[in-house]
């Protein structure tokens, strides 16, 4: 593996909507360097660090290295400013690769093309250094290599990630139209959880929330549960590598403290909670499930608590308004309590009859979504 150095720039990529989480969440991990942008947010570092982001981000997409920026007015001065980053810590001929790319107000105006000049580049030094050029893998490469080309400036990025960083590795099942554990974490941050008051998630499906929220609260890394990450796959990581890495992982294991012990799951469907148990276990966090309807709940004389839920919208939802208006009716006992609201229709800020204190617009998966906060009178 190459030297550390601190000049490396990073840039971890955030889902619309979320780049304010993931920079304060970086922030307050002890990354350097640390700035908003649109789409994700830089920060710098050595490798390490890299790496590190990689197994403690829980907002992040991806996190991947800027290799080179370079001006790109047509196709040949892609393929040139590529074939000038050294790509031999990264890739030789065992190793296989994939590039996607981002084209915007460009002269060259089609990704994929763009993408296929990259590979090209790529693959032609490779040849040009040991005699054989490296496969390409769409699948599962060894290497994932991305171009963002906007106004003929074009910035190169290797990501560290591999798979990306919301699957991280402990849900053994998910219901239907499971939350990404990214946006999940997301939620919590969101809604201003301190990690010491307790929380409740109503209608938990496969327990995403609920296990995010213990994972945080009992400072588990979520990237502890993955078995292997994009950069370890790289030609240069090697056995001095694979040592400093286990120093990493060991140091943040030792790091992670007791969970906050208030955190309850419900759901009213029991084969669907029997696999949020599952998940929790797999996560080797504890949490309180209890079988109920949204519309029993109510406050049991206990101090007010922060109310984190995801309900079924869209394609999920059968049962109409009813269960929105039930949703609202319930909700609104909670005096005192704190809601965050994943609202992906209309109809649930209606149902609330409350006015939110905030809103913020997320997607879910594909599907515009508001998040919406409470504070009950």
């Amino acid at each position: 593996m190459a030297p550390p150095t601190d000049s490396i720039e990073f840039f971890a990529s955030a889902a619309p909507g979320t780049e304010e989480a993931v920079r304060d969440e970086l922030s307050d991990l002890g990354f350097r360097r640390v700035r908003l942008n649109q789409g994700g947010i830089p920060f710098y570092g050595d490798w390490a660090e890299g790496w590190r982001a990689c197994l403690e981000s829980r907002t992040a997409q991806r996190i991947m290295a800027v290799l080179g920026r370079f001006p790109a007015p047509d196709a040949q001065a892609l393929y040139g400013g590529v074939r000038r980053v050294d790509w031999s810590p990264f890739l030789g001929p065992e190793q296989t690769l994939a590039v996607s790319a981002f084209v915007q107000s460009s002269a060259v105006t089609h990704s994929g093309f763009a993408a296929l000049r990259v590979k090209d580049a790529i693959v032609d030094q490779v040849r040009d250094r040991v005699g054989r050029r490296p496969d390409v893998a769409r699948e599962d490469p060894d290497l994932r290599v991305f171009l963002y080309l906007a106004r003929d400036r074009a910035t190169v990025y290797a990501d560290l990630s591999g798979e990306a960083l919301f699957r991280r590795g402990y849900r053994t099942g998910t219901g239907e139209a499971p939350l990404k554990e990214t946006l999940a974490a997301v939620m919590l941050r969101l809604a201003g959880w301190d990690r010491e008051v307790a929380l409740v998630d109503p209608m938990c499906g496969s327990g995403t929330l609920a296990i995010e929220a213990a994972m945080w609260s009992g400072n588990i890394p979520p990237g502890l549960f993955r078995e292997r990450f994009g950069f370890e796959r790289w030609a240069n990581f090697d056995t001095m590598a694979a040592e400093t890495l286990a120093e990493v992982r060991g140091t943040l294991r030792q790091r992670a403290h007791g969970q906050h012990a208030g955190i309850t799951a419900m759901d009213a469907d029991g084969a669907v909670l029997e696999q949020a148990k599952a998940n929790a276990r797999q996560a080797g966090v504890r949490i309180r499930f209890r079988q109920a309807e949204v519309r029993d709940l109510r406050p049991d004389g206990g101090p007010p608590r922060l109310l984190v839920v995801n309900p079924p919208y869209g394609e999920r939802l059968e049962a109409g308004n009813r269960l929105y208006q039930e949703m609202g009716t319930a909700f609104r006992r909670l005096s005192g309590w704190r809601l965050a609201i994943l609202a992906g229709s209309p109809l649930i800020a209606g149902a609330m009859a409350l006015k939110p204190t905030r809103r913020h617009a997320l997607r879910n998966g594909d599907l515009p979504c508001e998040l919406l906060i409470y504070d009950v009178p």
